[in-house]
């Protein structure tokens, strides 16, 4: 039995996740799982462009992509049916936050999506497939 359900977007990409986002609904509700949706902000503080960013900028990163999910996931599933929800914004490498988040919330299953790979997918590696490789937990991979 499937107790808590976590479902990866992109926020930047909102019709994209319609179907995933409805997925991970779905499954939720056979077995009156908890649905968490994440999203990730990239950390700025990571890479080379930290020294053009301030604390404040990623904060606000943050508070504006939480908006954003909220906003999105009420859009897809409906307001009443997103109160129930747990939305989790995090900063860093998207396949990193959502197999910490993953293993933090004790999921069972994720749900995240996989667009059409690109010649750069094959080379580097999608976010979906990382997590698939990475998981403790069995992943539903929405196309």
């Amino acid at each position: 039995m499937i107790k808590t359900i976590l479902c990866a977007v992109d926020i930047n990409r909102p019709e994209d996740e319609v179907d995933v986002v409805k997925q991970a609904k779905k499954l939720a509700d056979l077995d009156g799982a908890q649905l968490d949706v994440i999203t990730v902000v990239p950390d700025f503080g990571a890479n080379v462009v930290s020294a053009y960013f301030k604390d404040h900028d990623v904060k606000s990163a943050q508070t504006g992509a939480a908006k954003l999910l909220n906003d999105m996931i009420a859009d897809i599933i409906g307001e009443d049916a997103n109160t129930a929800v747990r939305h989790v914004v995090a900063i860093g490498t998207v396949y990193e936050e959502v197999l910490k988040t993953a293993k933090l919330s004790k999921s069972d299953l994720i749900v995240i999506g996989a667009h059409r790979p690109d010649l750069k997918d094959y080379l580097l590696g999608p976010n979906a497939a990382r997590v698939v490789r990475h998981s403790t937990c069995s992943v539903y991979v929405v196309r």
